[in-house]
């Protein structure tokens, strides 16, 4: 996970990078860090940028299970997921479930579609944060950070750090926190 405190900020002062203190590690490494389960906790007020422009409050996706990402194409172990996220995107579609990267990029659109295009993201669409204001609703301590909310639209899990959300364990963990714990008959 990229951090946001001191001790990193002074690191990129003294010449460091970003991507030199991560750990190397197979690509489908399970999570670095560990999904917590909390709540149900209500959310905090906050809207994102659709892959359409229009800009969505949270409101918008009632009814539906949501894996929110918060994550950049700057930060390493943001990119090193999203591959996992786009294979669950994929593996939830029948499940009312929604994986939305909100992307905190300054560049916007015009900085993830060519990143998406690039690393063969297909079944996420660009999803924005501008000014990283989702990132600050949810107090996030760095990036990556993923939100797991329920169909009620409560939080009911949060993991701080990269993970192979595709694996097994996780997509169990999802669809019980997401959804209704089952795959869903019908597309959603």
């Amino acid at each position: 996970m990229v951090s946001f405190g001191r001790r990193g900020a002074l690191g990129l002062l003294a010449g460091g990078t970003l991507g030199a203190a991560l750990p190397q590690r197979p690509a489908r490494a399970q999570a670095i860090g560990t999904l917590r389960e909390e709540g149900p906790k209500a959310l905090p007020e906050f809207a994102l940028t659709d892959p359409e422009g229009v800009r969505r409050e949270i409101g918008h996706f009632a009814g539906k299970g949501v894996v929110l990402n918060l994550w950049a194409t700057w930060c390493p172990p943001c990119v090193e997921e999203m591959p996992a996220l786009d294979r669950l995107s994929a593996l939830l579609a029948g499940d009312g479930i929604l994986v939305i990267p909100a992307s905190s990029d300054r560049g916007g659109r015009a900085q993830v579609e060519p990143f998406y295009a690039r690393t063969g993201i297909r079944n996420l669409g660009i999803w924005l944060d501008p000014g990283s204001a989702a990132m600050r609703a949810f107090k996030a301590r760095g990036l990556p950070t993923t939100i797991l909310i329920d169909r009620e639209g409560r939080e009911r899990g949060r993991l701080e750090g990269a993970a192979a959300w595709d694996g097994a364990a996780l997509l169990a963990d999802v669809r019980r926190l997401c959804g209704d714990g089952q795959k869903a008959t019908e597309p959603v």
